[in-house]
């Protein structure tokens, strides 16, 4: 991915001087792409692991390092992450204006807040939300090209029944933080806004994408944040108390750098599109992750993958979604259910669990539970996995492979894979190694796997949803 770069003018004007056909300017917009894979072959061999796909293996992402800020004479700007190679195509998911963690207020225009009223913002431009008040809704309506940044300044609204930010109408919103303590609730149950049925604190037509140096607290009595099309995040701290999802976006969810803190009575972190099969996804690449939910963790229909970051996740289920892939990070799971869970939620890609880097912590509950679950396969080439399971470390309805990596189960490395079960049921096979002998990996009679698929075969390859041009 590149790396935002940031030229003195005069060194630019040198550049251009001695070097033909130089670009006017070193700091060009990038074209802002939903993540997604391509399915190059029909969405049903995919779903079936036949697929025509590539044989080359995803680079080695476990060594990304954290976003870092630059300041520049226009801003403070994070690094974009330094990944590439995964079943996501996430080159130009963030561009430049989404790493920038302050925001130009030459000419913003302040806000404060004020009980019972209704704020609408109708143009393009930069606007500063201060002061305290109940029942305030700030509403973007502006154009279908515009680009509006709200600036949270020490703001505190608590509502009744309707949102305290609600984008009706704009190509992309950002909200920023300043360095300060923010609070946005919704106490009550909702009511439509303008005829739009919002579930959120934070309700959104379009692109969010939030950024900052200081900190949101979200409380809801039914979603915390919600947008219908893509939500980024890099940077700020944020702290979500919900009913139901803390985060939930139709598209995708990114990102990049920030600290979380989310409580949800459903999904923690929840992507779904029931129109488009290849959206729906999630994409950790940094930050700072603390996740309780009652259900999944993290919910995804499509992908879920996880290039960096801290992760630590506690839920019914860990992490869910149709192809799970984990390049990265520091991830730990505590569930109730199961720890990982690749099920067919989506045509567009195969069912997959594949580690291929980081540290993966898996500690599942007593019953029908399974430390790493898959409906399809199951690859690992890397990374630490330690498993902690009463029942069944592993499960898988396809084929599996352990090539590389360290794997411990139940408190012992092992250097094989115990046999699964097919379709997941009780008592484990009769072949050496398979689970049935006390000490390697699974309690007696347990399930494991063994290998088969090979290296590359995601099912997907090189797809990007169309996105826009930005500066």
């Amino acid at each position: 991915m590149k790396k935002y770069k940031i030229f003195a003018l005069t060194l630019a004007a040198a550049l251009c001087a001695s070097a033909a056909g130089c670009a006017a300017s070193e700091k060009t917009a990038t074209t802002e792409s939903a993540v997604a894979s391509t399915a190059a072959s029909p969405a049903a061999d995919a779903a079936t692991g036949s697929a025509d796909v590539s044989t080359s293996e995803p680079a080695d992402k476990s060594e990304a390092e954290p976003a870092e800020e630059t300041t520049a004479e226009d801003g403070v700007y994070i690094a974009a992450p330094a990944v590439s190679g995964g079943i996501l195509d996430t080159a130009d998911v963030f561009t430049n204006r989404d790493l920038r963690q302050d925001a130009d207020l030459a000419d913003a225009k302040t806000i404060d807040v004020r009980n019972d009223a209704t704020e609408t913002v109708t143009e393009e431009g930069v606007y500063v939300l201060k002061g305290t008040a109940t029942n305030f809704t700030l509403k973007v309506d502006a154009g279908s090209e515009a680009k509006v940044q709200i600036v949270l300044d020490g703001v505190s609204i608590t509502n009744e029944s309707s949102p305290a930010i609600f984008v009706l109408s704009a190509d992309k919103c950002f909200i920023t933080t300043t360095d300060s303590e923010n609070t946005l609730k919704t106490t009550g149950a909702f009511t439509k806004t303008d005829d739009v049925s919002t579930d959120a604190v934070i309700f959104s037509k379009d692109d969010l994408v939030f950024a900052g140096t200081g900190t949101l607290t979200v409380s809801s009595s039914d979603n915390g944040i919600s947008g219908k099309d893509k939500i980024k995040f890099t940077g700020g701290s944020y702290s979500v108390t919900a009913g139901s999802d803390g985060i939930e976006a139709n598209d995708g969810i990114a990102i990049a750098d920030g600290s979380f803190i989310v409580s949800a009575g459903a999904d923690a972190l929840h992507a779904e599109n029931d129109e488009d099969e290849t959206l729906g996804w999630i994409w950790i690449a940094g930050g700072t992750l603390t996740l309780n939910a009652s259900s999944d963790a993290v919910h995804a229909t499509t992908v879920v993958e996880i290039d960096g970051g801290a992760l630590k996740a506690t839920g019914g289920e860990g992490i869910e979604g149709t192809y799970i892939q984990l390049n990265g990070g520091d991830i730990g799971i505590v569930a109730s259910d199961d720890g990982i869970n690749a099920g067919a939620k989506s045509g567009a890609y195969k069912v997959m669990i594949e580690i291929t880097g980081g540290s993966v912590t898996v500690s599942v509950g007593q019953g029908d539970t399974d430390a790493i679950d898959s409906n399809g396969d199951i690859r690992i080439t890397g990374g630490t996995i330690d498993v902690t399971a009463s029942m069944s470390s592993f499960d898988y309805d396809g084929t599996a492979e352990f090539t590389g990596g360290t794997l411990i189960i139940n408190g012992e490395q092992v250097d094989a894979i115990p046999q699964s079960m097919m379709g997941g049921g009780m008592g484990g096979g009769n072949q050496p190694g398979n689970g049935n002998m006390p000490g390697d990996g699974n309690m007696p009679g347990g399930r494991g796997f063994n290998g088969g698929s090979q290296p590359g075969d995601s099912g997907n390859s090189g797809f990007n949803a169309a996105g826009g041009t930005e500066v």
